[in-house]
């Protein structure tokens, strides 16, 4: 792909080390390409990571993960977007165990993560852990990654209910991160509405952004002590996005800001940019022009013809 300076989508984004005390270990990164010098598509990739571990080692497998994902991706030619973020996401891990292994300082060290890759108008999401991605579509709002914890998977069996989870004692137990032990299984289901099966969610990728949609990906930080609600609401009263964005943290602030709260949002323009649509104008002719040529050439051409008959009978 080819770096980009400016994104087709409107990108925001903000990060705060919350209330607590502790060091910020979250990385986030926004990056817009195009496919190639040929195919001028344009593309935008955002990848929330949300550190695990202490002694400043949760900040580094963090930083890890974009950056390695972030290079994946750049080195791409956007032709296996999902494969792409899967390979990206299993090599980061690999790095971050490695490196968790080399130095006793870092044992134990990990990373969440949430990417989405939007290529032109098609959307591709993959995620590892309790981060999220949200869709603002259509006055409602969507979260489209599945969480990877004891809480969720709880509610799933029915054990426990969706008030019972929150402040629950183990809704920060997660199950699948970057650099654990196991080997690492990618979730790429991106739930559209919250009664799809599996294989339904799978069969969403490439998905096509409509215009005014509005992406966010967002650590833990954020959805433990706002709810979905109320950042929709923020998001829907508060046009300015990074205004929105300040307002959400504040909020998480206001109750406690027990972690760190890291937010990307990306919203889709809702009309095509003029220089976009001076471009198709040149390509298409205008309806309705054809006619009137063909008849003026056409009379032409009877003119021609009689003016050669009148010479020849002279």
């Amino acid at each position: 792909m080819i770096i980009s300076q400016q994104a087709h989508l409107h990108p925001a984004a903000i990060t705060h080390p919350g209330m607590s005390g502790k060091n910020n270990e979250d990385q986030y990164a926004i990056s817009a390409y195009t496919l190639s010098e040929e195919d001028p598509t344009p593309v935008v990739f955002a990848i929330v990571a949300d550190g695990i571990g202490g002694h400043r080692s949760g900040e580094v497998a963090s930083e890890i993960a974009v950056n390695t994902i972030s290079a994946t991706v750049a080195e791409s030619d956007g032709s296996e977007p999902l494969q792409t973020l899967i390979e990206g996401i299993k090599y980061a891990s690999t790095r971050i165990r490695e490196q968790s292994n080399a130095e006793a300082s870092k044992q134990g060290m990990g990373s969440t993560c949430v990417c989405a890759l939007i290529i032109g108008e098609k959307l591709y999401i993959a995620s590892v852990g309790d981060s999220r991605i949200y869709l603002l579509r259509e006055g409602r709002i969507q979260p489209l990654t599945t969480d990877h914890t004891w809480v969720q998977e709880a509610i799933e069996h029915g054990i426990i209910n969706k008030e019972e989870a929150q402040g629950h004692p183990r809704r920060h137990v997660i199950h699948r991160y970057l650099g654990s032990t196991k080997e690492i299984e990618v979730d790429t289901r991106l739930r559209l509405t919250a009664e799809e099966s599996d294989q339904d969610a799978q069969a969403n990728q490439g998905t096509h952004l409509l215009p005014g949609d509005q992406l966010l990906l967002c650590c833990d930080g954020l959805t433990d002590v706002v709810s979905d609600e109320e950042i929709f609401s923020i998001a829907q009263e508060t046009p300015n996005q990074e205004e929105a964005l300040e307002n959400m943290v504040d909020l998480a602030n206001e109750r406690g800001g027990p972690d760190n709260i890291t937010i990307i949002s990306l919203l889709v323009p809702e009309t095509v940019p003029a220089k976009v649509e001076q471009e198709k104008s040149k390509k298409k002719p205008k309806k309705g022009l054809w006619f009137p040529l063909l008849a003026l050439g056409v009379l032409v051409l009877v003119n021609l013809i009689g003016l050669v008959m009148w010479v020849v009978m002279r």
